[in-house]
């Protein structure tokens, strides 16, 4: 598969482009869980309206979309002013919040962390880059500091115990997890196009990895990317290697036009006679 992905390789970064210039616009954002950092023209409302839309970016579409409309009304105008006042009545405030198995508990203990973080660091950005640099081959070691320093900050406040749901909403690289909705903040914050914020100027884009989940992994397998039966941190290092020897400076370019053709086109990856229409056609490796 890796000698037939090289030898298309020109042709399948033409095929990517057309994908990109046909998805890759603000209007068509809906009802990715990005839509939600456009409702806020401040950064930092919009940064952590992209962490709380991030983490809470999973199950189906219209509960996502649900349960991030009833939170961020809950949170008001200003999710930084929130966050910067959170007490113990805010916490009563969510009490009531519950997305799949995600609790108002959950969010007020990742907002309570989230205060801490902007009072030492002053945003949330300024806390990532304090375990970033430029020597790393990719975002994962930054990543990895980044959850795993806020799970510790947690700890240590509670006795060294944390919750599940809380761990669940920090997964970190370091556990092997696929990290795909904090690589998709990732994704949101460091790129910046039509569609993708880019409210943080000082990461380099190109050692961005690729937000994987079932979806995306199956697409990619389908289109020979990797051949991994599971999801996991090393199934998205091959994709985003693949992604990589077609656009170096950005492998996560396509990330969202690709998420399209599983949204709009309904690619199950199955064939069916509609298959012949998409773009992608000539290189599932399942025809």
């Amino acid at each position: 598969m890796t000698v037939k992905l090289k030898i298309r390789q020109p042709a399948i970064k033409n095929v990517l482009e057309r994908l990109y210039y046909k998805y890759n616009r603000r209007n068509l954002i809906r009802p990715d869980p990005l839509q939600f950092v456009y409702k806020y023209s401040n950064r930092a409302d919009m940064e952590i309206a992209g962490l709380l839309s991030a983490v809470l970016a999973y199950g189906r579409v219209g509960q996502i979309q649900n349960s991030l409309t009833r939170l961020l009304s809950t949170i008001g105008e200003s999710p930084y002013a929130f966050v910067m006042d959170f007490g113990p009545a805010h916490r009563r405030r969510l009490l009531g919040f519950k997305h799949r198995f995600t609790s108002g508990d959950d969010i007020s203990d990742l907002l309570m962390l989230l205060k801490k973080i902007l009072e030492q660091a002053g945003g949330i950005e300024n806390y990532f880059l304090s375990g970033y640099s430029k020597a790393d081959k990719n975002i994962i070691p930054a990543l990895s500091n980044f959850c795993d320093s806020l799970v510790d900050m947690y700890a240590a406040r509670h006795g060294g115990n944390i919750s599940s749901g809380l761990k669940y909403l920090l997964a970190s690289p370091s556990g092997g997890s696929a990290c795909k909705r904090l690589n998709l903040f990732l994704r949101w914050m460091v790129r910046d196009d039509a569609v993708d914020a880019g409210l943080w100027k000082s990461v380099d884009k190109a050692k961005l990895i690729v937000p994987v989940d079932v979806h995306m992994g199956r697409l990619c397998r389908i289109l020979g990317f990797h051949d991994n039966k599971t999801v996991s941190m090393k199934t998205a290092l091959k994709i985003t290697a693949k992604f990589a020897e077609i656009e170096p400076a950005d492998p996560v370019k396509y990330d969202f036009s690709l998420s399209r053709v599983g949204i709009v086109e309904n690619c199950t990856g199955k064939c069916t006679p509609a298959c012949e229409t998409c773009e992608l056609f000539s290189f599932c490796f399942r025809q």
